[in-house]
């Protein structure tokens, strides 16, 4: 039975993820707005790269729509889901590309194995994927990030494997990871909120899967995420 203070941290995550993902549908959607009405106005009198730009804006703030559409569902407990064929390995290099920019972890490398087609929702996975490959480059060693994710299928059951080469979780410290608000703190990297976790195990049960940690020692962590194959 989860104690009183998880209960509240789990409504409390829930809460800021309701009101947060509210707050942002109004500006996406003049963000998307604005953005078609420039390629509609001035498409033919801009270069190639400048319309590049444009369709860029537009596209980002169209999926982030969508993101915080299904995130306000999730949140109110009763998400819609959109489940639909999900090519995995496009999904992950498609996350890499983003959380590369944005960690400025431009040294990191990913080794993706071949990676099935699934049935899923694909906004919720992405999301969980997501923050489970951003600790991996958040939580870094010396050495520059190594990533590796593979995929199995065994009988009706799919689990995707996340590694790296980061330091590792203390034994102590690896039964709190998903306990909303708690981080571990990596020097000179600015706070974080500690919800990356907390959130992929929320959207993977919404999925009818599980997150857990498979290993974690000095030679990297191992997260291995279960769907039920459809």
């Amino acid at each position: 039975m989860p104690s009183s203070t998880t209960e509240t941290d789990e409504a409390r995550v829930k809460r800021f993820l309701a009101i947060a993902s509210h707050d942002l549908q109004s500006p996406l959607r003049h963000i998307a707005m604005y953005a078609e009405i420039l390629l509609d106005d001035l498409g033919d009198r801009l270069d190639e790269e400048h319309v590049d730009y444009l369709k860029t804006i537009l596209a980002k703030a169209q999926a982030a729509q969508g993101m915080t559409k299904a995130l306000v569902g999730f949140a109110s407990g009763a998400p819609t889901l959109s489940i639909g064929d999900v090519d995995v390995g496009q999904l992950v290099r498609d996350i890499w590309a983003e959380l590369r920019n944005e960690i400025e972890a431009r040294d990191a490398t990913i080794e993706i194995d071949v990676l099935a087609n699934v049935r899923s929702d694909a906004t919720l996975l992405r999301l969980a994927l997501k923050n489970i490959i951003a600790n991996a480059l958040v939580h870094r060693g010396a050495a520059a990030p190594r990533v590796r994710v593979e995929a199995d299928t065994r009988g009706a059951t799919w689990t995707v494997l996340v590694s790296d080469n980061g330091p590792g979780i203390p034994s102590e410290q690896q039964g709190n990871i998903f306990t909303a608000f708690w981080t571990m703190q990596p020097d000179g990297v600015a706070k974080r909120p500690g919800l990356g976790l907390t959130a992929s195990r929320d959207l993977i049960a919404a999925l009818g899967g599980s997150i857990r940690l498979e290993r974690s020692d000095e030679s990297g962590s191992q997260f291995a995420v279960q769907l039920p194959v459809q």
